[in-house]
Formats: structure tokens, sequence, C-alpha cells
């Protein structure tokens, strides 16, 4: 099959069903032809069922993604550890503890969103707390927080989203990278909701 080529860019892509996929489809070798500067890559993506992904670790990123619901008692809010099944319109808290080792610049920290959940403030904005100063921008399906500078220490995010939808779902991973070095990276598991 001869790919389709992009005009003007020399783009092109091509797309392999489970069936095709065989180990050897691994080796890759770019070879220019012609003379002149090119630019080249190869992505290798796949898709996984978001209850299999286990989280990454060996990196000096640690993370960990909590979830607590937000119950109003007559001392007024308390968070509590979600136990069982929700309901629509229960608010969720979601909490993101981050340890890091070493001082760190230009990390972006992306959580994705349950598909039945929505944030309860959509504003983006710059943010500062506990001696952090970072971006946070609230996406249709994640909230992202870019740092330009990340300090030796623990840190913690959180924000509140409000169930719309019964059902059972996954609330996505929180998944962080260091934009100067990637290898510098980890992501955490998925955590299943049901709502009734």
């Amino acid at each position: 099959m001869t790919p389709r080529v992009e005009a003007g860019t020399g783009y092109y892509e091509r797309r392999f069903v489970g069936s095709e996929i065989k180990p050897k489809l691994g080796e890759i070798t770019v070879k220019k032809v012609d003379e002149g500067v090119a630019w080249g890559s190869v992505h290798w993506q796949y898709l996984e069922d978001m209850s299999k992904v286990t989280p990454y670790e060996g990196t000096p990123l640690k993370l960990k993604k909590t979830l607590f619901t937000k119950v109003n008692t007559k001392k007024g809010p308390v968070l509590e550890s979600i136990k069982g099944t929700l309901s629509v319109g229960d608010e969720l808290v979601v909490r993101i503890e981050l340890r890091v080792d070493r001082d760190m610049e230009y990390i972006h920290l992306k959580d994705q969103r349950g598909s039945g959940t929505e944030p309860v403030s959509v504003l983006s904005q710059y943010k500062y707390q506990d001696g952090l100063a970072y971006y946070e921008s609230t996406r249709d399906t994640a909230s992202h927080f870019f740092i330009d500078y990340l300090p030796k220490g623990t840190y913690v995010f959180a924000y509140a989203t409000r169930v719309q939808l019964r059902g059972e779902y996954q609330t996505g991973l929180v998944e962080i990278q260091c934009m100067y070095a990637p290898e510098f990276n980890r992501h955490s598991e998925s955590i299943p909701l049901t709502v009734r």
C-alpha cells in the first residue's frame, strides 16, 4: 500500500489494526534518499483499557492520586474517603500528591477527569501556594498544571469536580513530565467510580 502524502509537507501516516501488529514492526529504519534537509519522526501508539494501566515508577517524580467526597456536616464541610457508590450531584475533591527529590524546571502535570464528572471551577489562572507558583488550566477532559520551577519537596494539588452522570467509569490517570528532560516522567493508576 502506497501512503498518501500530504502536499507541501511530505507528511503521511500508516495505521495498523491489532491483527497486523507483529514484534517485527518495532524495528524501524529511516533512510533519506535525496539531497537537502529533512525532518522525520516515528510515533508508536497503542490503546489499552484504562483499568489495566498500573502506576509507572522509577523516576525522581512520585505521584499519588486520591479522591474524596465533600460532605456537609453540622461542623461544616468534611472530606471523606470514597466508600462504595456515589450519587449524581456529589462533589469530589481530587487530591494529587507530588514528591520530587531534586529541583526541576518546566514541568507539565496533567490530571484526566472521569467522563461522568465536571470541574466545579472552570477558570484557568496563575496560582501560588506553599512556595510553588504554577498555572492551572481547566480543559474539557483534564486539568493541566504548568510549573516553571519545581523545588525539591512535597506538594499537594487539589480541585473539586461534581458527579454528573450515572454509570461505571474510570477517573483517568494523572501524568507528569519534565519538558526539558522528557525521560523524567510518571503516571498513576486510574480510580474506578460507580455512580447510582
